[in-house]
C-alpha cells in the first residue's frame, strides 16, 4: 500500500508543469487540468475575431479617408501608415506593464477594455451625418470641403484610442497561447512547435472575413454596418478569451526586462577599466536554488559580446544592482541585443507590407471592377493575401517541414533565419512583378481599364512571403528570447512592423516631393494614370536586394541560444548530485 500511495504521489507530482506557471491566485497548476489545446482552442478562436475586427477597420481604411474625408493620395496613405505604425509600436508599453507590473493576463484584459471604447467610438464616427464633411463626387479630393478639426479630431481620437488597446493585446495573447504548452515536458514541447504556423492560420482566416465580407458591406451596403460588424466581432472574441479563464496556464510578472537590461549596461559601462576573467566561473552568479525555485534556470557564460561580462565581475567594492549582476541576466541582456540586427533587417520587408492597404488598394480603384452586376471592392484584393498564406502555411507545414526534416534533422525543416531569408528573397520578386504590373496598367490607361486581377500576382506572392518571413519572425523572437522577457521578445515583431509603417511613410513623403522638384510631373500624384508608381516599386525591389545583402551578413554572426529545457535537465541534475554530496554530512 505504501508503494502504490507513494507511486500516486508522484504521478500527482509529476503532472505538475515544471515551467513556474501558475493559475491566477498564484498555485501551481497540473497539465492535466490547464493548459494545452483546450486552453489555446479559447486563444485561438478570439484571435480569428479580433483579427476580423482590426482588418475590418484597416484594410479599407485609405477608401473611407479618401471618398468620406476628401483625403489626397499621399496624405490619405501615410495616415494610414502613421496609424498602422502606431499599432505595431505601442505593443513595446504593453509587454513592459505585463512584464513588469500586470502580468500577461491581467494587461491584455484591461487593454481589451480600452480596444472596444475606440472601436466603439469609431463606429460612431462613421454612422453620424454631423462627423464627416459633406458627400462630394468630384474625383479630385483637392476640389471637395475638408473634414472640420471636431471631426477629425473624433475620428483619429477614436483611431488611436484603439491603438492604446491594441498595444496590450497584441503582445501578450500570442504569449498567452504559447505559455499554454511546457516546454519541460516532451510531448507538450511538440505541439508547440506547430502552435505558431496555426496561431498565423487563425490569424488570416479572421483577416479573410475581413477582406472579403466586411469589406464588400462597407463598399456597397454602409459604412455604419461595416464598422459595427467588427465591433461586436471584437466583444465576442473578449467574452470567449474571458470564458477560457479557468484553464488558463499563467507566468508571474518578472520584472521590467528594461530595467534588468539597463542594469546589466550601466554596469558593465562602470567597470569598463576592469578585465573579465579568463574562467567564467569566476563571475558572479547565483546559487541553482535560486533559479530552482521559480522554475527559471541558469544560463552560463557565453563568449559573445564579451564587454558585456564585465557586470558580472566582482570587484569587492559596492556591488549594487547597478554595478554587479548575475551571469545569468547578463546572458538575458545578451540574448535581446543579439536579436536587434535580425529585427533592423525586417523593417524593410514590412515597409512592403505597408503597401498592401495603401498603394495597391489605390490602384485597384482605377482598374475594372464589374463582373457583371456584381462590383468587385478594392481592398477584397487583400483577400488574396490571405488565402495566399493560409495555403501556403498548410503546405508548409504539413508537406515542406517533414520533407526537409529528413535531410536536416532539424525539427522544424530549416532554421528560422533561413525560413525568414526566403521570405525577403519573395520580397524582391513582388516589387518587380508590381513594377512591370504597373507599367502595363499604365500604358493601356488611356484606353480600356485593364481587369482588377491583373494585381492578383503581387497580393498573391505577398501571401507566400507572408507564410515564410512573417510566421518566422513571430517565432523567432518568441523563441530566442529569455524566459522572463517572452512579452518583449514578442514585441519585437510587432516592433518590425511598426517601424516599416514609419519608414514607409517618410519614402513615400520624401520620394513624392523630391520628384516634383525643378518642374517635373512627380512619381506619386492624386491621379494614379499621370503618377509613375512602376518607379517607386523598382525602387523598392532594389531596396530589398540590399536588405538582402544585410541579412545575409547580420546571420553569418547570429548565435542561435541553448535550448531551454536542456539547461533545465542540466540544472536539475546539478541541484539532485548536490543533494546526494550532502547525504553524507547529513547522516553524520
Amino acid at each position: 500500500m505504501a508503494s502504490s500511495s507513494s507511486s500516486m504521489e508522484g504521478g500527482v507530482e509529476n503532472d505538475y508543469t515544471q515551467d513556474g506557471t501558475v493559475d491566477l491566485k498564484g498555485n501551481p497548476v497540473r497539465r492535466s487540468k490547464r493548459g494545452g489545446w483546450k486552453a489555446c482552442s479559447f486563444v485561438v478562436v478570439y484571435e480569428v475575431f479580433e483579427r476580423m475586427a482590426y482588418y475590418g477597420i484597416s484594410t479599407n481604411l485609405v477608401i473611407y479617408l479618401t471618398k468620406k474625408l476628401h483625403q489626397g493620395t499621399v496624405k490619405s496613405s501615410n495616415n494610414v501608415t502613421n496609424w498602422v505604425g502606431t499599432i505595431w509600436m505601442t505593443p513595446i508599453l504593453g509587454a513592459y506593464i505585463a512584464d513588469a507590473h500586470l502580468g500577461r493576463y491581467w494587461t491584455f484584459v484591461a487593454a481589451s477594455a480600452i480596444y472596444l471604447s475606440g472601436m466603439s467610438l469609431l463606429t460612431l464616427a462613421v454612422s453620424l451625418p454631423s462627423l464627416r464633411p459633406p458627400h462630394c463626387t468630384d474625383p479630385d479630393p483637392n476640389n471637395c470641403p475638408k473634414a472640420s478639426t471636431l471631426q477629425l479630431g473624433i475620428f483619429f481620437g477614436a483611431l488611436y484610442t484603439l491603438a492604446v488597446g491594441t498595444g496590450g493585446t497584441k503582445p501578450n495573447i500570442s504569449t498567452i497561447g504559447a505559455d499554454q504548452f511546457d516546454d519541460f515536458e516532451p510531448r507538450e514541447k511538440a505541439h508547440k512547435l506547430s502552435f505558431f504556423n496555426w496561431w498565423m492560420f487563425s490569424i488570416f482566416f479572421g483577416t479573410l472575413f475581413a477582406n472579403t465580407v466586411l469589406v464588400y458591406i462597407q463598399d456597397n451596403v454602409g459604412w455604419s454596418i461595416g464598422y459595427g460588424l467588427p465591433t461586436a466581432g471584437l466583444l465576442v472574441s473578449i467574452v470567449i478569451f474571458l470564458a477560457g479563464t479557468p484553464f488558463y496556464r499563467h507566468r508571474v510578472p518578472g520584472g521590467s526586462p528594461f530595467t534588468r537590461m539597463a542594469r546589466v549596461i550601466v554596469a558593465a559601462g562602470r567597470k569598463w577599466k576592469v578585465d573579465v576573467p579568463g574562467d567564467p566561473k569566476q563571475l558572479y552568479e547565483l546559487d541553482l536554488a535560486e533559479y530552482a525555485k521559480g522554475g527559471k534556470f541558469r544560463i552560463d557564460s557565453t563568449p559573445t559580446l564579451r564587454f558585456l561580462n564585465k557586470a558580472a565581475v566582482q570587484t569587492g567594492s559596492d556591488d549594487g544592482p547597478w554595478m554587479l549582476c548575475p551571469v545569468t541576466q547578463v546572458e538575458e541582456t545578451k540574448q535581446m541585443l543579439r536579436m536587434i540586427p535580425i529585427l533592423v533587417a525586417t523593417f524593410i520587408p514590412s515597409t512592403m507590407i505597408a503597401q498592401i492597404n495603401t498603394l495597391f488598394v489605390k490602384q485597384g480603384t482605377t482598374l475594372h471592377r464589374q463582373i457583371g452586376s456584381f462590383h468587385i471592392p478594392p481592398a477584397s484584393l487583400t483577400g488574396f493575401v490571405t488565402l495566399s498564406m493560409l495555403i501556403s502555411v498548410v503546405l508548409y507545414d504539413r508537406f515542406l517541414v517533414p520533407l526537409v526534416r529528413k535531410w536536416t534533422k532539424n525539427p522544424r525543416g530549416i532554421t528560422l533565419l533561413q525560413r525568414m531569408g526566403i521570405g525577403i528573397v519573395f520580397h524582391i520578386v513582388i516589387m518587380l512583378v508590381a513594377s512591370l504590373t504597373e507599367r502595363h496598367r499604365l500604358s493601356e490607361a488611356s484606353q480600356i481599364p485593364l481587369s482588377i486581377f491583373v494585381l492578383l500576382p503581387q497580393f498573391v506572392l505577398m501571401g507566400t512571403a507572408d507564410a515564410f518571413l512573417e510566421v518566422a519572425k513571430i517565432e523567432f523572437f518568441y523563441d530566442q528570447a529569455p524566459e522572463s522577457m517572452k512579452s518583449l521578445g514578442t514585441s519585437y515583431s510587432t516592433t518590425s512592423l511598426g517601424i516599416g509603417n514609419f519608414i514607409s511613410s517618410f519614402l513615400l513623403s520624401t520620394i513624392s516631393d523630391v520628384t516634383k522638384r525643378h518642374g517635373h510631373k512627380g512619381w506619386i500624384l492624386n491621379n494614379l494614370n499621370a503618377s509613375h508608381l512602376d518607379y517607386y516599386y523598382a525602387f523598392f525591389s532594389v531596396l530589398n536586394f540590399l536588405n538582402l545583402g544585410f541579412f545575409l551578413v547580420v546571420i553569418r554572426f547570429y548565435v542561435y541560444k541553448a535550448e531551454v529545457s536542456d539547461s533545465m535537465h542540466v540544472l536539475a541534475e546539478e541541484l539532485k548530485e548536490n543533494a546526494r554530496l550532502r547525504e553524507p554530512s547529513s547522516n553524520e
